[in-house]
């Protein structure tokens, strides 16, 4: 597979025309599919999928043509596509009287409804109708879990430049081509950028910058606005699957690309990245992280799910098709695995995302970096909730307990209380108050942080609300005062609280 010639893109926007035409994009799919057929094929299952294309439209053919890669008479490939053109630029190939397809081609919805089609490898349209099984090394995948999870996190803020660092197939060049003026992409492995051109070419996008080449090597000492990476994170005993297998030793890769990321950053830049890495015996997974956050960046890491290194094992020896090998090689490559580990002290691995925010404040020596595990569900896209988390802190950095009390503050949008208590009690045993967007946190919080946040609406300063609180509570409001703005800091921190700018506001006499 690694050594086939790749279609060329010169008939590229006859054939986009053609897709549109004929419905074959991503709520073109769910309506043709069905939800039931549609899930089907999320799960590599394509019965109910051809069953659903029985008939002879031009979208049944393309489906059953680029999705579940199965042949399709002549005639139907004509009416539904420039079939010379595509055979002369081969994204199909004749066989007989049938077409057959020599990519996959998946629609693809863009986050304000963009048509765009991703290209990679026959059957490699994670989750389309081949699954991932077992792979040559050089293989391209298509859409994936982890890819459309690093999407959903980045900032989407327009920038001049935006590096898609280890491209694949293009899914992050795509997204970064609609809000960047200018777009790197680069790649260990020259057919994935290949397939990049195709993608953005098939989507309408505008061509991007491509470049060959292992981490940051191919752009030098040239700095960015956004850095992505869904790197080939997967920690293993060797590189036998160049789409998942760094090649280095343990986390050793996500470590290199996190820490080389914060001199390819321009000021107030963003470099986001998926990422696993190692729990190690006798040392905490969270120090260890914090060691690989570089000098001048704030970093915002959060780990959504932990394996035990036989769980790990085995997932990503399925991912290689290993279990349907022989049962002496999965043994022996399964024992390979656990060496490592042993060797290495590594009890579990961990999974998440890491991003970095090229700072003043941290070049100055006061970085804010926060690691935390949160394995619950969130509401994407998270973009937007990455620039109000470093903003929050950057609030914060510069918020002693009298300015914290000096300021106004609003309850944020969608937040909600909760009760929790034996039926019939006069009083909660606690309070909880919840997110409903975004990282959708929950925290417990007192009688008076649950009052505090229930009135904030920005009229009144913080100290101001304390006191009346402390009056109708009977207590003293000096040591109330001393005592909440931890909890207000918290509250801040985690987002649901919003500071309130005030023009001319001044700070309260006395506070603190």
């Amino acid at each position: 597979m690694s050594e086939t010639s790749l279609p060329a893109p010169d008939h590229t926007a006859t054939l986009r025309e053609a897709l549109l035409a004929a419905d074959f994009t991503a709520d073109g799919l769910l309506d043709r599919l069905g939800a039931a057929a549609y899930a089907a094929l999320a799960r590599s299952e394509t019965v109910p999928a051809l069953r659903a294309t029985r008939g002879a439209s031009p979208l049944d053919t393309l489906v059953r043509l680029f999705l579940l890669q199965r042949p399709v008479p002549q005639e139907q490939a004509r009416a539904a596509l420039p079939l010379e053109e595509c055979v002369q630029d081969g994204w199909v190939r004749l066989q007989d009287d049938q077409v057959r397809a020599t990519v996959d081609v998946r629609p693809y919805g863009g986050p304000d409804g963009e048509d765009w089609f991703i290209v990679s490898d026959l059957g490699c349209a994670v989750g389309g109708a081949g699954g991932i099984g077992s792979r040559e090394e050089g293989v391209v995948l298509g859409v994936g879990g982890a890819s459309t999870t690093l999407a959903s996190i980045t900032v989407r803020t327009p920038v001049a430049s935006a590096l898609d660092l280890g491209t694949g197939s293009g899914i992050q060049a795509l997204h970064a081509a609609q809000h960047a003026t200018r777009v790197t992409a680069t790649d260990v492995n020259p057919r994935a950028l290949e397939f990049t051109r195709l993608t953005l070419a098939l989507s309408g996008a505008a061509p991007a910058d491509l470049r060959v080449g292992s981490l940051f090597e191919p752009v030098g000492t040239e700095t960015f606005d956004l850095i992505v990476s869904n790197p080939p994170f997967v920690i293993s005993p060797g590189a036998r699957l160049t789409y998942r297998d760094g090649g280095m030793a343990g986390d050793e890769l996500c470590r290199t690309l996190v820490r080389q990321a914060g001199d390819h950053l321009n000021e107030g830049g963003y470099a986001q990245f998926l990422a696993n890495w190692e729990h190690v015996e006798g040392e905490e997974w969270q120090d260890r992280l914090r060691s690989w956050v570089p000098a001048g960046c704030d970093a915002w890491i959060v780990q959504r799910e932990v394996q035990d290194v036989t769980q790990y094992a085995e997932l990503w020896l399925r991912d290689g098709g290993d279990h349907r090998s022989d049962p002496a090689v999965y043994t022996e490559r399964y024992e390979a695995w656990l060496d490592e580990f042993e060797a290495r002290g590594t009890t579990s691995v961990g999974f998440g995302w890491i991003t970095l925010r090229r700072s003043v404040a941290a070049a100055g020596g006061h970085p804010s970096i926060v690691v935390e595990e949160w394995p619950h569900a969130v509401q994407q896209p998270l973009g937007r909730a990455v620039e109000e988390h470093f903003a929050r802190q950057d609030y914060l950095r510069d918020q002693d307990d009298a300015a914290l009390l000096a300021g106004h503050f609003t309850l944020a949008a969608e937040v909600v209380q909760e009760q929790v208590g034996l039926p019939g009690a006069e009083d909660p045993e606690h309070v909880v108050l919840r997110q409903h967007r975004g990282m959708m946190r929950a925290t417990k919080v007192d009688a008076v942080a649950a009052g505090f946040a229930g009135v904030c609406d920005g009229s009144l300063p913080a100290g101001r609300i304390l006191d009346a609180i402390a009056q109708l509570m009977s207590e003293d409001p000096v040591l109330l005062r001393d005592r909440t703005p931890q909890a207000i800091r918290l509250l801040v921190e985690e987002g649901f609280l919003e500071p309130v700018p005030v023009a001319g506001a001044v700070r309260e006499e006395g506070l603190g």
